[in-house]
Order: structure tokens, then sequence, then C-alpha cells
């Protein structure tokens, strides 16, 4: 009987290696570099990056992530190896878990040869990303499978479908906020996901026909927009305000980070912010249920800046739901999705 191990790789976007201009500027160059983050033409592309955006951008943004640098490092990856270590412990010795990086370290090569060493003839593979986009999943996932056919023995794959909608992931979303609202007792929430450009979208429409063609594009599942990432927000969203009992009015979606001048899917969240303090909000509560582990969007974009927009603006407090990182309810339900995706349990049914 084969004994070989059960591999687990953990998947995440990427962090530069410090908070330093330079480090910034190497990682900026192959994520942005990447023709599902910029889908532009290359000439395009090599001219945004090189003549726009590497002179001015890594200087700025090494200043943000010197605000959020933990001792151990980089917030993404200390509470990515926080989640190895514990998904590890859960799952047992018949599993060895890695955390690879799509850009910069630890890399996805790194992390796939730690799992060869380790044994592992069986891979299952964690784009630890809820929704599905193109420029996360789909490059993650591109490089994976460019990286594990270069081998001569080639593993067997199993991969973890976007989990938007999966009970494991959205109670442990819930777990984490409610004792947090309670706290904070705030008179609106956010919902705020990381932006994409609405090209993209319309490029995982099957129809060509659908996204975002009309105001109520995602109020609803259908053929047509089942790979669309802004519908997996709000169905995200919805299912989150349902089990924390918000009620409707008390609740917005929003998508922030936004990069350019070409649009991208609305409403923003930096325009959201200041109405809603002008508009008579006091104390705002933000998720970032796009992300399953802090890092400069949360921390710095809506923990600092975001902060200080609706202080501005006549708010008195903004509270920042922490993400999953390693939470309890995080790991239970990571496991429960390992386990049901290799048939050892049943699988649960999606969220309503």
């Amino acid at each position: 009987m084969d004994s070989a191990p059960q591999g687990v790789l953990l998947i995440n976007l990427g962090t530069p290696d410090a908070p330093e201009t330079g480090a910034v500027r190497r990682y900026l160059r192959e994520f942005l570099s990447d023709p599902r983050v910029l889908d532009i033409p290359p000439v395009g592309r090599a001219a945004l990056l090189y003549g726009v955006i590497l002179p001015f951008r890594p200087q700025k943004s090494a200043e943000a992530y010197r605000k959020i640098w933990m001792p151990e490092g980089s917030p993404l990856l200390v509470y990515g190896n926080a989640l190895r270590d514990r998904l590890q412990d859960a799952l047992g010795p018949g599993w060895v878990v890695e955390l690879g990086m799509r850009y910069q370290s630890p890399s996805l090569g790194s992390a796939i040869e730690k799992l060869r060493a380790r044994g592992v003839r069986e891979l299952t593979v964690v784009p630890l990303y809820p929704q599905y986009a193109s420029s996360s999943t789909g490059s993650s996932l591109e490089q994976v499978y460019r990286l594990v056919g270069k081998a001569w023995n080639v593993e067997g794959l199993r991969v973890l479908p976007p989990f938007y909608d999966r009970p494991a992931f959205l109670d442990a979303f819930a777990d984490v906020g409610r004792p947090v609202l309670a706290e904070a007792r705030p008179d609106h929430v956010l919902f705020s996901f990381h932006g994409l450009p609405e090209r993209q979208v319309k490029k995982s429409d099957l129809t060509g026909a659908h996204c975002l063609a009309r105001a109520d594009c995602c109020d609803a599942q259908v053929p047509a927009n089942r790979w669309c990432y802004r519908m997996q927000c709000f169905f995200t969203a919805r299912a989150l305000a349902q089990r924390l009992g918000l009620e409707a009015g008390k609740w917005t979606v929003t998508f922030q980070s936004r990069l350019g001048r070409t649009p991208w899917v609305k409403p923003y969240t930096d325009l959201v912010i200041p109405e809603l303090a002008r508009g008579g909000a006091k104390r705002l509560a933000v998720f970032c249920p796009a992300f399953v582990a802090d890092c400069l969007e949360t921390l710095e974009e809506i923990g600092i800046r975001g902060r200080d927009q609706f202080l501005s603006c006549g708010g008195e407090a903004l509270t920042l739901v922490p993400s999953l990182n390693a939470h309890p309810s995080w790991v239970r339900g990571l496991t429960q999705m390992l386990r049901e995706l290799r048939g050892d349990e049943p699988l649960s049914d999606a969220a309503a």
C-alpha cells in the first residue's frame, strides 16, 4: 500500500522581501509583468510599467509597507506561515503542507520542491483567493501547471475551486467578525473587495452579453456569470450579511485598490467611505472578504488611509475587521474543504 503523504500547496499572491524601495520595485516588476494582471498588449504594458509605475510607485509603496511591517516580516507572509503550520497540525502526519507565493518568496517552485522532497506523489493546490479572477487564481494555477509539468514524473493534481460560497469559508469570516461588530457597534458595515478592471470582468462572461450590462447583473448566479468575480463578491457579501444579521440598507459592497485611468468595477471604496461619513454614518466597520490574510490592502489601505479619510469627513470611528489569518474557525473550515475534496468527507451544501 502506498504510504506517500498527501501534499497541500497553499498559494497567495506575494509580497516584497523588505519594506524598502528596491525590494518593492522587484516585487512590482514581477507582478505587473504578468499578462494576466496587466492584460494589455506587450508594448503598452512595458511602457506603463517602466515609464510610469516603476519610476515612482515603489518608493510610495515602500513607505506604506513600513507602516504595517511586523517584527517577523510582511504580514501576508507571517499569517500565511501561521496558517500553514496550524493546517499541518489539523491535517496530521499523513499530509505535508507548504506555502508558495505567485510572485517573489517563497516561490511556488521552491514550495513544490519541498513537497517533492517529502515524497509527495499527489498534490492538492489551494489558491487562497475566495473569488475567482484570472489575474490571481488563473495566474497562480497557470504557473503551477507550468512548474509541475516540467518534471519527468508529474504529480497528480487536485485544485480547490474558488470558495466564495462555501459555508466553511463564510462561517469562519462570520466567526471572526461577530465579536468585532458587537464591540464596535457600527451604524454601517462595508464589504470592501479588491477591484478589477471592467474589461477583465467582461472577459469572464461566457456569453459576452451579461456582465456589467445592467445594474442587477450580479444579483443572482446564472450560467453566464459563473466565472464573474464581481458576482462572486456580491454573493459573499450577501451571505455574510445574512449570517451577521445585518439589516438591509445597513451594509454596502465596494471595490478598492484600483490602478490607472481605465474603468474598474464599481462602486469604489475610496468614494463611498466619505459619502457614508457625510451622510451621517458615525461608526463604520469594514470587512475585506477578498483577502484571507491581512496585508497592505487591508491594514494600510483600509485600516490607516480609509480610517483617516472617514474621520476627516465627519466619522467618529472606522473599525477594520481582521481577516481570517490563522483563526481556528478558518483552520477548521479549510481542513474540512480539503478532506471533502479528497473524498474523506461528504461535500457540504453551498450557502443559500
